[in-house]
């Protein structure tokens, strides 16, 4: 029997610098890429990335729920006490932003905040909102456990923690989006943890550790792990998130025999 493969999909917000990102769209499709992702689209007409995404013949698998104000350093807004018209109005906006591109999951970042009892109930209930909300137009709903080197101070910052949240959530269309990058440095044991969290998974990304360049840049051996998904049985997108060292096809040399 063949192997499945990876289902990669080209994060456009990392990839592709080299170009505009409205043109990424088809520059993901002519360097192999069936399938994109990206993390807020929100500066551009849904109509307008609907058509680039239709022209260059690719599918959006993934994007994040608007994430608060970056410029005031904010990194989500879904864990914090007295922001939950802000959180529901954003779940209204990445709707119509999915609806356009049928993209089938949407990301929660969840914030910077103590883990304290008030912060996990104001994501719980943000999230139970959102999850259910999401339920009526069949979309999934996943919150992504970051690292706190990259992040210091934000909330979800294990597997473990993200298992809580989503038990007191409760919802059956939520799930973790597992994020190697964030996971190699809070925890390792990778291969284990995958199988482990593979029915609570919802969707995969890969940079390497330390810097977040591509796959064969740094300390993961991503050929064992890609082979181990699909030993696993794991059926979803593999996400390729991260900052190319370089000219981005010139780095995607990885990936040609899974594209």
């Amino acid at each position: 029997m063949l192997a499945q493969m990876p289902r990669l999909a080209a994060n456009l917000s990392t990839l592709f610098p080299e170009v505009d990102f409205l043109d990424r769209f088809a520059a993901a499709r002519a360097a192999g890429f069936r399938y994109v992702e990206y993390q807020f689209p929100y500066l551009y007409p849904p109509a307008e990335l609907a058509g680039r995404a239709r022209a260059a013949g690719v599918q959006v698998v993934l994007h994040n729920l608007p994430a608060g104000d970056p410029a005031k350093g904010e990194r989500g807004i879904a864990c914090l006490p007295g922001r939950e018209a802000e959180f529901r109005a954003g779940v209204e906006r990445a709707i119509e932003y999915a609806a356009a591109v049928s993209c089938p999951r949407l990301n929660c970042i969840a914030g910077l905040g103590p883990a304290d009892a008030r912060h996990f109930d104001a994501l719980v209930a943000n999230l139970r909102h959102a999850a259910r909300r999401l339920a009526e137009v069949g979309v999934e709903l996943l919150i992504e456990p970051i690292n706190t080197r990259s992040v210091p101070g934000f909330f979800l910052t294990r597997s473990s923690q993200a298992i809580d949240v989503l038990n007191a959530v409760g919802e059956a269309n939520a799930f973790i989006q597992y994020d190697v990058f964030h996971m190699q440095i809070m925890e390792g044991d990778l291969a284990r943890s995958l199988e482990r969290l593979l029915g609570r998974i919802g969707h995969i990304q890969i940079a390497d550790v330390p810097e977040r360049h591509e796959p064969g840049t740094g300390e993961i051996n991503f050929d064992f792990l890609l082979a181990h998904l699909d030993a696993i049985g794991y059926s979803g997108w593999v996400g390729c998130e991260y900052n190319p060292r370089g000219d981005t096809l010139e780095g995607l040399k990885w990936a040609k025999r899974y594209l």
